[in-house]
């Protein structure tokens, strides 16, 4: 099949290249403008665009998928098939009606779960055991159409939103590969989401990644991983933001002292919480490189016991 590739970030190169070794003809590839990025703000192109560039496909990047000039161009190139894996624009009646089978979505969830922008975070923080990946038929509808097929793997205890995602976007791949043969000659049949099931989850803020210490440790300890790498889990200490990269809960821990409070410094700084207390094994200072909550704790010389945390 002619097929139409949609996608901008890392997680997405992966689908590209197994469509591409597969044999498939990308008849284009469709991604993000090129934007300034890190300190020194360099035009930086999307990840999928050097892919796409590696492999010599035809690249589009418009500013945005409305302009009636993007419809007629990508109606000439007459694509079969569209597939989408985190493109980053919701596709409209226009551009959804170009290619007569529609477009297939990789979704790293198993919908009708997590609906949305961040479905692998909100299973890390649901404390979810497994995960999975959803290829649906896109609709109008966030996250609602059709699905073809699902695949499901562990959710590891020490998951990050990160990482996880990339693994999930692999397995999405090779999942498209099963279903795409099947799908070309009309031999799956499509099965409609539950909706009455459905979650949706939103775009998450820098001010999300805030620590609010009277929540269970358990709960803290998700939403740091949940939160890697964006928005990144972060607390105040002495005016100063401090990143919390890696902590363990110590459930049985119980203390009189308000949530926030650092009440022990045997290895990493211990902090209460609404219900246990955490220990920050790794912490990343402002200004300063990552390290172990202990060789943070080696410049404080008259230590931090009894220190309020997030004021």
């Amino acid at each position: 099949m002619r097929i139409l590739y949609l996608g901008s970030p890392a997680v997405a190169v992966a689908p590209l290249t197994a469509l591409v070794r597969a044999g498939y003809e990308i008849v284009g590839v469709i991604t993000q403008p090129d934007r300034p990025a890190g300190r020194n703000r360099v035009l930086t192109p999307p990840p999928v665009k050097v892919a796409a560039q590696t492999l010599g496909l035809p690249i589009i990047q418009p500013p945005t998928l409305r302009d009636p000039a993007i419809v007629a161009h990508l109606t000439a190139l007459q694509p079969e098939v569209g597939v989408v894996a985190a493109y980053g624009e919701i596709l409209r009646k226009a551009i959804l009606s170009i290619p007569p089978r529609g477009y297939l979505n990789i979704h790293p969830s198993l919908l009708p779960l997590y609906r949305g922008p961040m479905p692998v975070a909100a299973a890390i923080l649901a404390g979810d055991t497994e995960t999975g990946v959803t290829i649906m038929k896109l609709t109008p509808g966030m996250d609602s159409g059709p699905i073809l097929a699902q695949a499901t793997m562990p959710l590891a205890a020490d998951a990050r939103t990160g990482s996880l995602t990339a693994q999930l976007f692999e397995l999405g791949a090779q999942l498209l590969l099963e279903v795409l043969p099947r799908y070309a000659a009309n031999q799956l049949e499509l099965r409609e989401q539950d909706h009455s099931q459905a979650t949706v989850t939103r775009l998450l803020t820098k001010e999300d990644g805030r620590i609010d210490w009277a929540l269970p440790a358990v709960i803290i300890e998700r939403s740091i991983r949940a939160y890697d790498p964006w928005p990144g889990a972060f607390t105040i200490w002495r005016g100063q933001q401090l990143k919390l990269l890696t902590a363990r809960v110590h459930a049985q821990r119980t203390d009189n002292d308000p949530p926030g409070t650092c009440v022990d410094v045997a290895d990493g700084p211990l902090i209460t919480t609404g219900s246990g207390a955490l220990e920050l094994v790794e912490v990343q200072p402002a200004g300063k490189r990552r390290m172990t909550g202990r060789a943070w704790l080696s410049g404080y010389q008259q230590g931090i016991v009894g220190e309020q945390f997030g004021v």
